[in-house]
């Protein structure tokens, strides 16, 4: 089973963390304060690790990007270079600007002509961006219940074998895949995080996923 080095120590990367495990991978969690992560660890099990930034991309033969938005360049910028070459980096960031929700919605510091998973990959060009779990809630990241219903996880990147690899994830995690393509389509994918959101924010509704139906 493939190492995953998660990128940041924040609720989601610790929920996904576990949820590798569960799913017998092995983890290392990368983070500013490792010794704030010892009781995540403890109840992990021994399948996980914490380790610095650097030493979380050189552990994953993949890679998970669970950081706020704004601090995902400084982040990566600290990492040398070739420990993310080659690799796939699922990325679950969201452009998510300083300024509070306007009537639910929430401020972007991107526009939609360009996505911050955009900016990763032109920066980052040896290695393999695929955005996923941006746009869900982290309490339903992992084997989400709906009452049966197999909610869709929208997904882009310009490696057609890196979201091949997240697919075989997604489908380990009870997701149904929609690849829409190559990083382009992350300008759209990255404001479902605002479109979530709203019913949050205005009536405090946070249990809930999107559905692609086809005919």
């Amino acid at each position: 089973m493939q190492k995953i080095g998660i990128i940041g120590s924040g609720i989601v990367g610790k929920t996904l963390g576990k949820g590798f495990i569960k799913h017998g991978y092995s983890v290392m969690l990368g983070t500013r304060s490792p010794e704030k992560l010892e009781d995540w660890k403890a109840e992990a099990g021994e399948a996980a690790q914490i380790g610095s930034f650097g030493k979380a991309a050189q552990f994953g033969d993949i890679l998970i990007l669970a950081l706020k938005g704004n601090v995902a360049e400084e982040v990566l910028r600290s990492i040398p270079a070739e420990l993310l070459s080659s690799k796939t980096i699922i990325d679950a960031t969201n452009p998510i600007g300083s300024e509070p929700p306007e009537n639910g919605v929430l401020k972007f510091f991107t526009n939609l002509d360009q996505s911050l998973m955009e900016k990763l990959q032109n920066t980052y060009t040896d290695a393999h961006f695929v955005k996923a779990f941006n746009s869900v809630g982290s309490s339903f990241m992992v084997n989400p219940d709906f009452d049966g219903q197999t909610p869709s996880m929208f997904i882009c990147g310009n490696s057609a074998e890196a979201k091949t690899e997240v697919r075989e994830i997604l489908d380990l995690f009870g997701w149904e895949t929609e690849d829409m393509g190559k990083a382009e389509s992350a300008r759209a994918i990255e404001p479902l995080c605002m479109l979530w959101c709203i019913p949050g924010f205005l009536n405090n509704q946070w249990s809930h996923a999107f559905k692609l139906l086809k005919k």
